[in-house]
Formats: structure tokens, C-alpha cells, sequence
């Protein structure tokens, strides 16, 4: 099946119009109102009042953050109200008023808000930070560029418990991230008739530009969650309108603020003492009664420090030497069998994460995960009028640090002799220049340098703005590596030059009831992206999608408040022009009342596996990477539910479950507990790889209960599992069981457990964490974590164990604290 490459044409004609593009939508936002109030003024929605720049008062006394708004500071700050909902609801009366009070003194932004509402119906528990989502909370974005393409954001539940981070707009969408920290006080009560919440947060934790008349973009909204997960806005929110920062409104006023340069230091130190599994006999050495023996390893001393400075409030250089980057928490355990390609796992460094915005851009060439140890990294960014900018540089010790084992091991040295103790170098460079009021170009460059593997990437980007609901977006990348690739036609791996070549490009639009994008990607065989994420290469997706939603209810009592209906039609071909996949579908998506909701749809597909994907190329003088034929496809359907249900704060539930007719084995094996089932591999272990079709099921749900504020568990439960239609063989079934306890003794002195269960891999793993976290940057934890094999298979012996095998365990204390101080 030959496929035309539409993908690569349409890139082509979106490139050549792109500059048209940057003009006529820089010439349309200026004729349209170059201003925010002018378009503000031109909404029917917005009142008078609110389309205006609003000024912010300044206090002469600050207030105390208590959270009882008794100050009387709070009496001459600016006060916003008039809040009106925006779901389920369309800009209609709120259940119960809003009222947000804003002031502000040399070095501080204050808010205090007051929310009336039931006190018996009020959610709030002592949840963690950033988890504050099931309860009731507030929500301020402050986009202090006056850019409406990036804000940040905080938000607190009723007892002042944070929530902070990022939202951006741009590439495809909105973003939120909240991963990004920042240092504030907020404290909150529930009183007889709602709640009161105060917050102070430092300038010097925001970017931002100062000068006289300089305005600030503002968003002020609350969830109620008992009232179906109500959704109020002090700005009114029309959703014909793409883009939610576009409609915030402004204030102004802020002046005259302390302008000194800030230094925070964060002093690191990490103790821990392992142990772990090792042979009992001699390297090279096998036997069949090898049990193992346990090594405990020396106690480990790792001291480090974080450095950053504001050169100026909207430019910062931070710098690390010897960081501890070990992650407090480990990633969740994902199926990973009958995988053929990397599965994504988000940044959670605080290091990388500081502006980390400026560096994402959709074909992800930068994901920071792949400086995976660095000795030091520096990095400056920031933004100077219309232009952000970022640079990043980093030498990694990942790639030559070898184990013990490896070193000693007589046939493995000459192999890894050239790399012991060698550093990777990573550069990464960015800029980007705003275009009117919502486009945007930028810039991108990334260096990867290491012993035979080196990788240079570079490109440019967009976002443009062609009305008020449509937006069209690209990315087009240039690679090239000198390093080794596997060459198909000779079965091995060739150290040459390779240039490589990918592309994005995503029309958007989005309207009242009706939304639709045209996305269309792909990167030839030799794009490679070493300090990025990169999935497939020699490939390509094109896809149509579309939505149909009902208007708003206005009778928030209506037991069906709403409902989505989702259209997509997909295709992946190579760059040969063979097909890869295919899937064509629907699925509709419904919400009830109390917090119910539940979806349901349904696939016509078809994916094909072609040898050379996966290993040699089969000529007249050598047989292919397959058993028989040189290529695999299957056929069928997939259907889908999902649903969630989340009452009351005590208890919540969801669901993700669906199967599919038309699955390939790619006959992996999924290790000793499901060998390989293929007819080729039953009658020789050894044979070839023989793909095959199958039937795969698969079931995500989450169990979680609260039965007091402080106290929390939840259970995830995931099934995967696949059988051959050729020899009704499984071909792996996987159970994921993931347990958490969390008891929050005050909003910043934690316990927590967490055990996860793979019954495929045998492997039982257990986390106990002990932590205090009074701001980002302070932190202490103790911690001990366990690593067994339940049921499973010696790693040296390939033999069945019963019971319980410990392969390591780690005993670990983990410190910093931040030190801040202003230089004049």
C-alpha cells in the first residue's frame, strides 16, 4: 500500500506562507486593537469596569498572613468581584459570590480572598503540594510580560495549602505545568459561611517587566466542587474565543518596587547506604546453584550546590556543581512489554525545571532526562521586550560511568575501555521573538558531543494567530550525527555521517460547539535528537480531528450537564510511501451531575510491521529480521470506556478499560514467565523473529480514599495483556499493582509508603519517605527504599525462586536549604 506524502507537501506550503503568515497576523492584531483594552472594550461580555486597566493599590503597613483578612491593610486594596461561572454554566450567576482584595509594597504581592459558600460543603484537606485539586481552591495566572503567552500560576485551597507553576500558550494548546515552584506564604480557614485565604508572594520569585505604566495580564478563578466541579471567573470566558490568556483582563500600578539583584544559594547534601544482589561466583564464572550474595556498599557522602541570580527581574542565571539529582520518588511502574519504542517520563529536577518553558517546543528536541548524571550545568534565560531567550550548558558523567561489574569484567572491558570516565558535553541554545500580539517565531539549537556519538540539531518554529479561533503552527528541524547506525541491508552497525530531517505542522480551530486540527509530523530514517525525546523515526502521521460539544446548561440542576463528541481519522507511512497504521473513529464523552462522568467509542484500524524496522533486510544471499514472510499486518476494531466519579472529599474513582482486535505480537518474549509463543519460536527457541495478530485487552483504575483530612490512600490497578491469534497463546499478561499511603502531619511535615507489584516482572518494590518541605528550596527527607523479586527468576540462574529475593535496598538522607539574599 503506496501513500502519497501529503505530510511533506502540506509542510512545504505551510513553510513557503509562513512569513506571509508572521505579517498578516501582526498587521491583524494591530488593526484589531494593538492594545488590551481595545479589544477588551470591544467584548460585549466584558463590563465597563472590567476592561479597563485596573490599578493595584500600594500598602503603606502590610498586612499578616493569617488568613482572617482582619488587617486593615486589606481595606484600601483593590478589590475584584462580580464573579460570574464559566462551567458548566456560560457566563452565568455564580452558586455563591467571589471576592478577591490586591495590594502590593516594595518587595511583596498580597491577595486575600473571601469565598462564601456552605461551611459544611466546603472541600479542603491537608493535601501535598500541588495536590490540591479534589478539594475547593482559588486560581490567579499573572502574566507579568503583558504577552499573553505565558502566566503564572498559584493556587490555594481553603486552608492555604499551594499550588504553582506555568501555563503557556502556544506550539499546539495550552500547557500547564506544575512543576515549576515558587517561594510565597499563604494561609486559609473555613469560617461558619465559606472560607478566607491570604497569600503573600515575594517579586523576586516572579520574571517580570517594571516601569511606570506597565501592565500585568490577570485570571481570578474558583472551583466549588459540590456544585457538579463549578468553574467561576472574575473575567468572563467566551468559548468561541482560542486561548484562554487572550481573555484576561489587566491591571496596572505596580511601581516603584525594590529592583536589587537576587541571590538564592541551595546548599545540598545527600547520604545514603546501599546494598544489593550480586553473584557469588567470579565474573565469567556460571554455574547452575548460584544463589547471590548480598554486598553492602560504603556509606556515600554527596554534597552539592545550586546557585541562581537575577541579573535583572526578567533575566536569571542559575548554575549547579555536583547536583543531587537523584529523584526523591521513583516513576510510576508502566507495562513495558511487547514495547517498540521509549516510553516518555516527565523532568522533575528543580535544576532543569527553572525556565524550563522557553526550551519546549512540539517535536520536543529538548527533554532534559537525557543529562542524566551532570558533574555541572549552567543555564541564563529570560526575556528583554518581544524576545525570550535560553541557553544551556551541561557535561554529563552518564555516559562513562561503567558499574563495578562492568569494569571487572574481562570480556566486557575492552569494550568500554575508550569510555571510562569520559563526559558527554550538551549545549542547547533558544530564542524566540513575539509577532503581533499572539504569534510568535523562534529558534532552536541543540549539541550533543561524547566519544563516536556526536549530534548537532537545529530549526525554527511558529505560532500565528489568524483569528480570533483559529491558529496554525509549525516546527522543522535539520539533525546531523557522526555515530554509528544499524544498517539493515548489512546487519550491522556503520559509524558514518547521517542527516536527518523532521517536521510539525497543526491548523487549529476552535469555536462554540464546534473544534478541529490538522496535525501533520514526521522525521526520515537518520533524525536523531539526542538531547530531545524522540519515539519513531522513518515515519510519518497525518491526522484529521474534530469535535461537536453542547451548548452550556443554563439549569445547572439538568442531570446531563454537558457532552462531547470526538471525529479522527489517522494515517502513518513511511518515507517510502509504505503505510504503517491506520485508525479512523469516534468517541463521545458525557458529564452528570455530582461529578460523574463517563465516555465510551470505538476504532477501525490497521498496523503493519515491515522486517527491516527491526533488524536485517533479507536478500538472495541472507535471510531477513522475520521467520517466512518479510512483512505482518493486522486488521480489526478497538473499542474504549472510561469513566470518573468523585462525590464527596472522601473517596473518588476512575476508570480506563478497552480492547482490540488488531494488536501485533512483535514476538519480543516478555522475559522467563511468557517466552516467545510465535509458531516459529514453539518449534525453535532460537527462530527468527515471527510476528503475528492478536486480541489485546487492557484496564486502568484508581481507587482513592480519604477518611480524614490528614490521612490518604490509593490504589492503581493496570492489566495488559495480548494472545496470538495463530497459536491462541499469551503472549504476556501483565497485572500492575501501585499502593500509597500518605499522612500529612501539617501542610509541610509528611509520611508516605508506596509498594508497586508487577506480576510479569516478579518484582515487588517498596518506598517509605519521611519528609519536611517548608519552601522550595528547604528540604529534608529520610527515606528507605526495597527492591525484591516475589515468585520470580534468579538473575543469575534463570532458575524459579520461591518467596521473597531482595535484589537492593537503599538507605538514604537528603537535605538542602535555601539561602536568599538581595544585592543592591
Amino acid at each position: 500500500m503506496k501513500l502519497p506524502h501529503y505530510g511533506l507537501c502540506g509542510l512545504l506550503l505551510c513553510l513557503l506562507s509562513a512569513a506571509a503568515m508572521a505579517q498578516t497576523a501582526s498587521t491583524n492584531d494591530a488593526a484589531t486593537g494593538a492594545t488590551s483594552k481595545s479589544k477588551a472594550a470591544k467584548n460585549k461580555l466584558i463590563p465597563p469596569e472590567k476592561a479597563v486597566p485596573i490599578a493595584i493599590a500600594r500598602f503603606t503597613a502590610p498586612p499578616a498572613i493569617d488568613g482572617k483578612l482582619g488587617d486593615a491593610a486589606w481595606q484600601t486594596a483593590t478589590v475584584f468581584k462580580d464573579f460570574v461561572q464559566s462551567s458548566p454554566g456560560e457566563n452565568i450567576a455564580p452558586s455563591y459570590p467571589t471576592e478577591v482584595r490586591i495590594g502590593y509594597d516594595d518587595k511583596h504581592l498580597y491577595f486575600a480572598f473571601r469565598a462564601w459558600d456552605e461551611a459544611s460543603k466546603v472541600r479542603a484537606t491537608i493535601a501535598k503540594r500541588d495536590d490540591i485539586w479534589n478539594d475547593d481552591f482559588v486560581w490567579v495566572s499573572l502574566d507579568t510580560f503583558n504577552d499573553r503567552r505565558k502566566a503564572y500560576v498559584m493556587a490555594f485551597n481553603p486552608l492555604g495549602i499551594q499550588a504553582d507553576g506555568i501555563l503557556s500558550e502556544g506550539g499546539f494548546g495550552e500547557n500547564e505545568d506544575y512543576s515549576v515552584d515558587l517561594v510565597m506564604e499563604s494561609k486559609g480557614e473555613v469560617i461558619d459561611d465559606g472560607y478566607t485565604i491570604e497569600a503573600k508572594v515575594p517579586f523576586k520569585s516572579f520574571r517580570y517587566q517594571i516601569g511606570k505604566g506597565k501592565v500585568w495580564n490577570l485570571h481570578l478563578q474558583r472551583a466549588i466542587k459540590h456544585k457538579n466541579d463549578e468553574q467561576d471567573s472574575w473575567m468572563p470566558i467566551a468559548r468561541d474565543v482560542n486561548g484562554f490568556l487572550r481573555q484576561a483582563g489587566t491591571i496596572t500600578g505596580i511601581e516603584n518596587i525594590s529592583t536589587e539583584h537576587n541571590l538564592d544559594i541551595i546548599p545540598s547534601l545527600t547520604i545514603s547506604e546501599s546494598g544489593r544482589r550480586v553473584s557469588a561466583l567470579p565474573a565469567g564464572v556460571s554455574s547452575p546453584n548460584n544463589p547471590g550474595r548480598f554486598v553492602n556498599q560504603p556509606l556515600n557522602f554527596d554534597p552539592g550546590v545550586t546557585v541562581k541570580y537575577s541579573l535583572t527581574p526578567n533575566i536569571t542565571l542559575d548554575f549547579t556543581a555536583n547536583p543531587d539529582f537523584a529523584q526523591v520518588e521513583a516513576d510510576q511502574t508502566v507495562v513495558t512489554a511487547n514495547q517498540r519504542f521509549p516510553l516518555f517520563f516527565q523532568e522533575r529536577r528543580p535544576f532543569f525545571l527553572e525556565g524550563i518553558e522557553i526550551f519546549q517546543t512540539p517535536l520536543q528536541p529538548v527533554h532534559t532526562r537525557t543529562i542524566i548524571d551532570p558533574d555541572a550545568a549552567t543555564k541564563i534565560s529570560g526575556k528583554q521586550g518581544r524576545n525570550s531567550f535560553g541557553l544551556m550548558l551541561a557535561a554529563d558523567r552518564a555516559p562513562g560511568n561503567y558499574s563495578l561489574d562492568e569494569r571487572n569484567d574481562p570480556e566486557r572491558r575492552p569494550e568500554i575501555e575508550k569510555f571510562l570516565d569520559h563526559k558527554a558535553f550538551v549545549g542547547v541554545l533558544r530564542v524566540k521573538r513575539d509577532v503581533g500580539q499572539q504569534s510568535d517565531f523562534g529558534l532552536i539549537a541543540t549539541s550533543y558531543n561524547f566519544i563516536e556519538k556526536h549530534n548537532h540539531l537545529g530549526g525554527f518554529d511558529g505560532r500565528f494567530s489568524l483569528s480570533k479561533a483559529a491558529t496554525f503552527s509549525f516546527q522543522a528541524l535539520a539533525t546531523n550525527s557522526r555515530r554509528f547506525f544499524y544498517s539493515p541491508d548489512e546487519d550491522r552497525d556503520i559509524f558514518r555521517t547521517g542527516n536527518g530531517f523532521g517536521y510539525v505542522a497543526n491548523f487549529d480551530y476552535t469555536s462554540r460547539r464546534f473544534g478541529m486540527f490538522a496535525l501533520s509530523e514526521g522525521r526520515t530514517r537518520d533524525y536523531r535528537a539526542d538531547v530531545g525525546f524522540t519515539r519513531r523515526t522513518n515515519s510519518n502521521f497525518s491526522g484529521l480531528f474534530a469535535r461537536i460539544s453542547s451548548d452550556p446548561k443554563r439549569n445547572t440542576k439538568a442531570r446531563l450537564q454537558s457532552w462531547r463528541m470526538f471525529n479522527r481519522v489517522i494515517v502513518n507511512y513511511d518515507w517510502q510511501g509504505r503505510s504503517q497504521a491506520t485508525n479512523a473513529g469516534s468517541n463521545i464523552f458525557l458529564q452528570f451531575q455530582k461529578q460523574f462522568s463517563i465516555g465510551f467509542g470505538a476504532n477501525r484500524q490497521y498496523e503493519r510491521a515491515i522486517e527491516e524496522e527491526f533488524g536485517a533486510k533479507r536478500s538472495l544471499t541472507r535471510s531477513g529480521a522475520f521467520f517466512g514472510h518479510s512483512e505482518r499486518s493486522a486488521h480489526g476494531y478497538s473499542a474504549f470506556m472510561f469513566g470518573q466519579f468523585n462525590p464527596s472529599k472522601k473517596y473518588s474513582l476512575s476508570f480506563e478499560t478497552g480492547m482490540n482486535t488488531a494488536e501485533i505480537d512483535y514476538d519480543f518474549g516478555a522475559g522467563l514467565r511468557f517466552p516467545r509463543v510465535s509458531p516459529a519460536a514453539l518449534a525453535n527457541p532460537d527462530a527468527a523473529r515471527d510476528p503475528g495478530a492478536g486480541r489485546g485487552f487492557f484496564l486502568n483504575a484508581n481507587v482513592a480514599w480519604q477518611p480524614t483530612n490528614p490521612l490518604r490512600f490509593s490504589l492503581d490497578y493496570t492489566k495488559s495483556r495480548l494472545r496470538r491469534y495463530d497459536t491462541d497463546r499469551l503472549a504476556y499478561d501483565d497485572n500492575i499493582f501501585s499502593y500509597r499511603t500518605t499522612y500529612q502531619f501539617t501542610r509541610f511535615l509528611f509520611a508516605r509508603s508506596r509498594i508497586d507489584y508487577s506480576t510479569l516482572g516478579a518484582r515487588v518494590r517498596g518506598q517509605f519517605l519521611f519528609g519536611w518541605t517548608p519552601n522550595p528550596g528547604t528540604s529534608f527527607y529520610a527515606g528507605y527504599n526495597d527492591d525484591l523479586n516475589y515468585r520470580g527468576f534468579s538473575p543469575f540462574t534463570d532458575r524459579y525462586e520461591p518467596g521473597l529475593q531482595r535484589n537492593g535496598r537503599t538507605f538514604f538522607l537528603k537535605m538542602s536549604y535555601l539561602i536568599r539574599r538581595s544585592i543592591k
